[in-house]
């Protein structure tokens, strides 16, 4: 690579004020769909060495904005991605309220969170020691609020003898020992892809680099054959016409940064989870509404 060349990465404005909090979101694409939704998304770009895997926290770059202005939303929320997370920020922005969601995984939420850029992280991290799901991880300054239960599994087209009527465990047997079954993967740091690597026991199957960041991405690959085969939640199969082996129930939950917790953007954001009509919407998804009581710091 030649000196002198550069790549963009795309920005989103977090907080307001004279010197705005940006967040990369992702490298940017040069060509194709993957640049248009970049974009889509952001509130400026920025340029970078190319050969450059990444910057330093805390760096200082000068954005190009894209329009005018950059607006900083009402609440921030970065961490997994889930199609219910979608009717609780719905149901935000019918009480007056802008959201930005950044889906960077589980462990990007919790780092998030915990660095304070954020004001809620959606999580779905399994504790090794107890088997309990994101208890763990409230602790100072960190509060839990639980969300929804889930149930995560295989999905495949309809009609592929190597998982039609058998059991997750049967049909991961088979396409390891099958070169030609192809895989779609997840980003490092979901919370999915911490299950994946789990079921894989070390394996690398053909497609292990392909990873996309969502369950409806996971689903589209599946879909229009560029996979044979991938981890997402059922309401995701059901929504594409793929089948559906489960794997393992988890909880999806939501981590939320204390001293934001009384801000108005907030306190809006989990009325809008326990209201009944946001609850009925997730259960409609194929979903659960939690009854479990939030986990505050002290209860670690």
């Amino acid at each position: 690579m030649t000196g002198g060349r550069k790549r963009f990465a795309v920005a989103a404005a977090l907080a307001s004020g004279a010197a705005a909090t940006v967040v990369v979101a992702q490298a940017l694409a040069t060509t194709g769909s993957g640049a248009v939704t970049s974009f889509s998304e952001a509130d400026g770009f920025f340029e970078i060495d190319a050969r450059a895997s990444a910057l330093d926290a805390e760096s200082q770059v000068e954005v190009t904005l894209i329009g005018s202005t950059a607006r900083a939303p009402d609440v921030v929320i970065m961490g997994s991605h889930d199609v219910a997370l979608d009717v609780v920020v719905g149901a935000l922005a019918d009480r007056g309220f802008s959201a930005r969601t950044l889906a960077v995984g589980s462990l990007g939420g919790v780092a998030a969170a915990t660095r304070g850029e954020c004001d809620i992280a959606p999580v779905h991290l399994i504790d090794p020691a107890s088997g309990q799901y994101n208890k763990h991880l409230a602790g100072p300054g960190l509060s839990l609020v639980p969300g929804w239960r889930r149930m995560q599994g295989i999905l495949f087209r309809p009609g592929d003898a190597r998982f039609e009527g058998r059991s997750a465990q049967e049909a991961l047997k088979i396409i390891l020992a099958d070169s030609s079954a192809l895989m779609v993967n997840r980003n490092a740091g979901a919370g999915t892809r911490v299950l994946i690597d789990k079921l894989l026991d070390g394996a690398r199957p053909a497609g292990y680099a392909n990873q996309p960041k969502s369950h409806n991405a996971v689903a589209a690959a599946v879909a229009q054959g560029r996979a044979d085969w991938g981890l997402a939640i059922a309401p995701v199969a059901k929504l594409y016409g793929l089948g559906f082996l489960p794997v393992s129930p988890e909880h999806y939950d939501f981590l939320v940064v204390d001293n934001r917790r009384e801000r108005p953007a907030v306190q809006a954001f989990l009325a809008a989870l326990h209201d009944e009509r946001t609850r009925e919407r997730i259960r409609a998804l194929g979903m659960e509404p939690s009854v479990e009581p939030s986990v505050e710091p002290s209860a670690t």
